[in-house]
């Protein structure tokens, strides 16, 4: 079965999250008597930046929410709750059942056809890609992808291990400079002892679930749930039977790719095309 999420945004009722947390800081600066510059210098962050968060116009990073309850005061956390829902929010609805499950997973296994996953992507990367998409939000987007890469940085984070198609390696996505700051964040990734990066040769004639990128995440507590990716949605599915032939192909994908060692090869020597 499917995972449905709802189909109507908060915001459409007049009062969004996004709204709600700038007005709580607005509301607090001036308690205060404090000026957006102000603020700004204590969140490292410009005055225009703070304009557009008290106005709902941009997403705040978690640092933002977290000077914010650090300078007001009786605060208590409250931003960073807040905050937390702005993020959540910041998905298209379709993504943030997901994003849910992601964030609780003890393992998460992604093969990608086309493109370096979003939970590894550098801030570069995720720029071009939605730039791409023409979005009336991209700031608001690339926020929220590099927020979800914190689960990467927790003290247990998931084990994480990803398959890809060579020819990621040469989609010119963006720049080189670009290209190759992805490059050197995969690599960190694929020579992490928690993790795993494989490669698809493209002398590989065929293999299961070709071009269909899709995840199977693990939890301590459940059982496993995948993540078809598709265009306009993607979905989150939780049937048995579907789960059993994803982590069945996904095992196949695993024997079919370049072992370890011979994909960091392989990226190194993409990293070196690029110069």
């Amino acid at each position: 079965m499917k995972i449905e999420s709802p189909a109507v945004d908060a915001r459409d009722d007049g009062v969004s999250p996004l709204g709600a947390f700038g007005r709580e800081v607005r509301l607090e600066r001036e308690r205060l008597g404090m000026t957006r510059a102000q603020l700004g210098n204590r969140a490292h962050c410009g005055y225009s930046l703070v304009a557009k968060i008290e106005s709902g116009d941009r997403v705040a990073v978690r640092e933002f929410a977290e000077t914010c309850d650090e300078v007001f005061p009786h605060a208590n956390g409250r931003f960073v709750r807040l905050w937390e829902l702005v993020l959540m929010f910041a998905y298209p609805s379709w993504f943030r059942p997901y994003v849910r499950l992601e964030q609780t997973a003890t393992a998460i296994c992604e093969y990608h056809p086309v493109l370096v996953p979003g939970l590894v992507q550098t801030e570069g990367y995720a720029r071009a890609i939605f730039q791409g998409r023409r979005p009336p939000n991209l700031d608001d987007l690339v926020t929220a992808r590099m927020e979800r890469q914190r689960i990467l940085t927790r003290e247990e984070p998931p084990r994480l291990w990803l398959i890809l198609e060579e020819g990621v390696l040469r989609r010119g996505i963006a720049e080189p400079s670009v290209m190759a700051a992805q490059f050197e964040q995969l690599r960190r990734i694929a020579t992490n002892p928690h993790h795993v990066v494989q490669f698809i040769p493209d002398s590989t004639a065929s293999y299961p679930a070709v071009g269909y990128p899709y995840s199977v995440l693990s939890f301590d507590e459940g059982a496993d749930v995948v993540h078809a990716d598709g265009f306009p949605a993607g979905h989150v599915i939780a049937e048995s039977d579907a789960v059993r032939t994803a982590r069945r192909a996904y095992d196949l994908l695993k024997a079919t790719a370049l072992p370890p060692e011979e994909s960091v090869a392989l990226l190194d020597s993409a990293m070196k095309d690029l110069t």
